[in-house]
């Protein structure tokens, strides 16, 4: 089912070798006549004549024209790092200026406010200091001299 395996020496193998044969040239070359072109314009039809005197025709074709590539500034990566982390470190001073200056308003208010219940709380006690000493109302407390015996109050 299966042929024997049979070694062959490397000189043996016969290896295929392929020959590309030469195109020749037309043997009559006739060489059309060029047609003036008027400056500006391009014809439909292009005839080109070669230095061997063979004639190509084809069509003319326009490249396309890839679209303009606006202008990059030249500005490198670094400098747009630092122009954004100085605006970032603006921001972030601003920022705490605002802070300190809430802080400070604060404070002072505050103080304000103690202020302001020690005078209320001030008056109000004078009030009643003063309004006391011209009362004659109200209970009277007699003091009475008490003796003390052997760690024990007598009346």
């Amino acid at each position: 089912m299966y042929p024997e395996h049979v070694r062959h020496a490397f000189a043996e193998r016969s290896v295929p070798t392929y020959h590309p044969t030469p195109i020749q040239p037309p043997a009559i070359v006739h060489s059309a006549p060029v047609a003036p072109v008027q400056p500006g314009t391009v014809p439909a039809v292009a005839s080109i004549v070669l230095p061997d005197g063979r004639v190509v025709t084809g069509y003319a074709i326009d490249h396309p024209q890839p679209a303009p590539v606006a202008a990059k500034p030249a500005v490198s990566r670094t400098a747009v790092n630092v122009a954004l982390g100085g605006v970032g470190f603006l921001a972030v001073c601003g920022g705490l200026l605002l802070l300190t200056s809430f802080i400070a308003a604060l404070t002072a208010f505050i103080g304000q406010l103690i202020i302001l219940a020690a005078v209320i709380f001030g008056g109000w006690i004078a009030v009643q200091v003063l309004s006391a000493s011209g009362h004659k109302g109200g209970t009277t407390v007699n003091i009475r001299r008490a003796v003390f015996k052997r760690n024990h109050f007598h009346s």
